[in-house]
C-alpha cells in the first residue's frame, strides 16, 4: 500500500509541469507564435490577409488539403480541442496582431462536446459574439459559418448533441443577419439524409471532413470571401 501511494506521488509531481505550463497558457498561444511574428508587421499595399480561426476542423482543413490554404493571404488559425472560451483567449494573437483583414469564425463544436466544461449556449453564444465586436472594433471584417452536422462528438458523453448544434446555428444565423454580417452554412451542404449526420463521404470519424468533405466547403465559402473584401 505503501509502495503504491509513493508511486502515485511520483506520477502527480511528473505530471505538475506539464498540467502548470498548460495552464500559464491557456489558450496555447504558443502554437501560432513563431508563425505570428512573421506576420507582425502591416500587409504590402494591396494584400489581405484572411484568418480561418477555429478548432480541429480548421486544423485539420490545413492538414488534409494543404492546397486550400496555397491561395494568397489565406492563413489557418485553427487548433484541436479548443473551446470558444480558448478561441476568444487567443483571438487578438492569432487574428488582429496579424493583421487579418477579414476573419472566418468557426466555433462551437467542443463547447458542445464539452471539452472545457459543461455547455451553455448562452456563453458558446457570447463568445462568438465578443470576437465578431474584437474583430470589427479593428476593422477586422468577419464571416460567420455554421458548425458541421454529427450525431456524436465520439470521446464525449454529451447528450442531445443534433439538437444542440442546430440550436446554436440558428442562433448564429439570426446574429448574422441582425449584424448584417455574411454566414456561410456547411451545415445543409454535408448533412446526411438522417438530417444529422455528416455525409460518409465527406469523413472518415463522423466529425471531421476528409478532402472532399473541404472541397464543399471551399464552393461555399471562397465566394463569400471575395465578396466580402470587395466591400
Amino acid at each position: 500500500m505503501k509502495q503504491t501511494l509513493k508511486l502515485l506521488a511520483a506520477a502527480a509531481l511528473i505530471a505538475l509541469p506539464a498540467l502548470t505550463a498548460e495552464a500559464q497558457d491557456f489558450g496555447n498561444l504558443r502554437f501560432f507564435a513563431k508563425d505570428n511574428k512573421v506576420l507582425s508587421t502591416p500587409p504590402a499595399k494591396g494584400e489581405k490577409r484572411v484568418v480561418f480561426f477555429g478548432n480541429s476542423i480548421t486544423e485539420c482543413w490545413w492538414l488534409r488539403y494543404n492546397d486550400f490554404f496555397q491561395r494568397p493571404g489565406y492563413i489557418a488559425r485553427g487548433i484541436g480541442g479548443q473551446t470558444t472560451y480558448h478561441f476568444l483567449y487567443r483571438f487578438r494573437s492569432d487574428v488582429i496582431d496579424i493583421h487579418a483583414s477579414l476573419v472566418v469564425i468557426c466555433a462551437g463544436g467542443n463547447d458542445i462536446a464539452e471539452n472545457s466544461c459543461p455547455y451553455n449556449e448562452d456563453v458558446t453564444f457570447g463568445n462568438i459574439e465578443s470576437m465578431v465586436e474584437i474583430a470589427r472594433a479593428n476593422n477586422v471584417k468577419v464571416i460567420l459559418t455554421s458548425l458541421l452536422p454529427t450525431a456524436s462528438y465520439g470521446w464525449s458523453k454529451a447528450q442531445n448533441v443534433p439538437d444542440k448544434i442546430r440550436s446554436l446555428n440558428r442562433r448564429l444565423e439570426a446574429y448574422a443577419k441582425e449584424k448584417k454580417i455574411p454566414y456561410v452554412n456547411y451545415y445543409d451542404a454535408l448533412v446526411d439524409a438522417d438530417g444529422i449526420s455528416l455525409k460518409p463521404i465527406y469523413t472518415d470519424d463522423g466529425v471531421h471532413p476528409v478532402k472532399a468533405g473541404y472541397e464543399v466547403m471551399e464552393k461555399l465559402v471562397v465566394p463569400v470571401i471575395e465578396k466580402t473584401l470587395k466591400k
